[in-house]
């Protein structure tokens, strides 16, 4: 049996962050592979002072819990117990000694090549690993464009990689266009390993909110800033459909205090889902439900993945223009259910044959 290790975003308490993790995991294993995620901190992924690093690393754990709150974070730990990780945290200076655990290394998914994050290090370009170690499954970078400096810091390591794959069109155009690439390096475009999963599958690891609201609801959650345009919109829909509206991200919400498993749930019984997240609309469409999203305003941020998302499935009109404001269209998911089997099929096909499984 083929082993694998996954090194993903592991030190934050997001939930697609989190929910990918899973799928990925659930998706190799469903082929026959033991897999496990690495685990690794963006603070001591560089070469730098091991002790200044962990010492930023105490902080910055200390700084999110504080943000996020003690219930949220202990719901994140409680749904860590769905994956596998690896006993020993994976750290540059030490990284030299998995190689010969594993067989394959899997990048991915999410934005571990997003500079700003702190990534797109050594660990994230799997430099440490033989090339014919090296994959990536849906990776993203997480911006439109990469600034030349970090393009240097990874070319060199990607053209070596045994099998890439990117989660958006724009990840794609940023490594074709990367000096130095192979013209023959094939770049594939896949699902999200979330979507790889069926609904039925996801409620496996759902879990009802102790403050699960009383009747219909809108559920709101939102990165970035609202246009006031919009929230009156939304506030607006509430009040023709007799719904309250859940603020999922604010701290005065009760319900601000949950983790992935609660996620889903709130996803799952929605009236209505409004966002700019790219998970929260991956799992509006798993659980056949009524989205839509607000464009996020930042210069860092790629809409690119969104883009692509509604791209493959045809549902442009999710879109909510704040100067065009009107009602949005029911989905036909029927259609978009046969695009998603097709998309699945496709990469399943290209991971079994990354991993050379018969």
């Amino acid at each position: 049996m083929k082993k694998v290790g996954i090194v993903t975003i592991y030190d934050t308490n997001n939930y697609g962050n989190r929910l990918q993790n899973y799928a990925m995991q659930e998706v190799l294993s469903k082929m026959g592979v033991e897999v496990e995620t690495l685990r690794n901190y963006a603070n001591t992924n560089k070469e730098d002072n091991r002790i200044i690093h962990t010492l930023k690393r105490i902080k910055n754990g200390l700084q999110r819990v504080k943000k996020i709150g003690n219930k949220r974070a202990k719901c994140f730990q409680e749904f860590d117990r769905n994956i596998e990780f690896a006993s020993k945290e994976l750290r540059w200076d030490n990284a030299g000694q998995f190689v010969k655990n594993y067989d394959y290394f899997v990048t991915g998914s999410d934005q571990v090549w997003n500079p700003y994050f702190d990534r797109l290090s050594k660990i994230e370009l799997l430099e440490f690993a033989p090339p014919e170690k090296r994959i990536s499954i849906a990776a993203s970078f997480g911006v439109e464009k990469l600034e030349a400096k970090y393009e240097k810091e990874c070319q060199k390591a990607l053209n070596e990689f045994h099998a890439i794959s990117v989660r958006e069109q724009q990840g794609k155009q940023i490594i074709q266009q990367m000096e130095g690439i192979s013209k023959e390096k094939e770049i594939e475009v896949v699902l999200d390993p979330t979507m790889m999963l069926t609904e039925k599958q996801w409620e496996k690891v759902m879990k009802k909110p102790k403050d699960m609201p009383q009747g219909k609801y809108i559920l709101n959650y939102f990165l970035g800033e609202l246009e006031e345009e919009t929230k009156q919109y939304i506030e607006k829909m509430a009040k023709e459909n007799n719904c309250q509206i859940i603020q999922l991200l604010d701290l005065k919400e009760k319900l601000h205090n949950t983790g992935p498993s609660e996620f889903l749930y709130l996803i799952q019984h929605a009236f209505l889902i409004c966002t700019d997240s790219f998970h929260s609309c991956v799992f509006s469409i798993l659980f056949q439900k009524p989205f839509i999203i607000v464009e996020r305003k930042s210069k860092k941020n790629m809409n690119s993945r969104i883009d692509t998302l509604l791209d493959t499935f045809s549902l442009q009109d999710r879109k909510l223009k704040t100067n065009d404001i009107q009602d949005m269209k029911s989905i036909d998911y029927q259609k978009v259910f046969e695009v998603l089997e097709k998309e699945k099929m496709k990469e399943t096909e290209w991971i079994k044959k990354a991993l050379n499984i018969k």
